[in-house]
């Protein structure tokens, strides 16, 4: 190869935050942990890729009535039946994270869905659903003493919180999810480039 062949390639993966030029050290690759990437990914997916050996415990499959918040997130009458989902997700045989969703109830049938050999995502994406776009809200609080043992952490330990409403192609809300990590086992990390 040529060289400014190869000076493209690289500047190419500076940009995109997977190597780091420095003055008088060199180019090196980016060192990052196992991390979610900043596209609509799902974690068993993320964590499959990683080896991390997911597994999922299913909590709760139920429908029920929409409550007001899940309502006005999914844009449906308070009351409408939803499906609501608790799982309780495993890397590498340590659970790490509980996860809640709330689907509009139409959109599949909820014992249809395999969710202990698949992410909801994929599941999802099996039955035809096309996810397209998310918005996400990152955050943090104590976890409970029921989540706390959950989690196999201390009372009152710190976990990650996040909140993701994810949209179909035809732009209806599909899926409301609210999360929470175990932050001694989990981080949220993103690649920032200066263009």
């Amino acid at each position: 190869m040529s060289r400014p062949t190869i000076r493209q390639a690289l500047r190419h993966l500076v940009e995109r935050g997977l190597l780091v030029r420095r003055r008088g050290i060199g180019t090196h690759v980016v060192d990052a942990p196992v991390a979610r990437p900043l596209r609509l990914t799902s974690l068993f997916d993320d964590l499959t890729a990683a080896d991390q050996r997911p597994r999922t415990v299913v909590l709760t499959r139920d429908s029920v009535p929409a409550p007001d918040q899940v309502a006005d997130i999914l844009g449906l009458a308070v009351g409408e039946p939803v499906i609501h989902l608790l799982r309780l997700r495993f890397a590498a045989d340590e659970p790490l994270a509980i996860m809640e969703n709330y689907l509009p109830g139409d959109l599949v049938d909820r014992t249809a869905v395999d969710l202990t050999s698949t992410g909801l995502s994929g599941a999802l994406r099996g039955r035809g659903v096309s996810l397209t776009v998310a918005t996400q809200r990152v955050g943090a609080r104590a976890g409970t003493e029921h989540e706390c043992r959950l989690l196999g952490e201390p009372v009152n330990s710190p976990m990650l919180t996040i909140e993701r409403i994810t949209h179909d192609d035809n732009a209806r809300v599909v899926e409301y999810a609210s999360h929470l990590y175990r932050a001694s086992r989990y981080e949220y990390a993103m690649t920032l480039v200066d263009r």
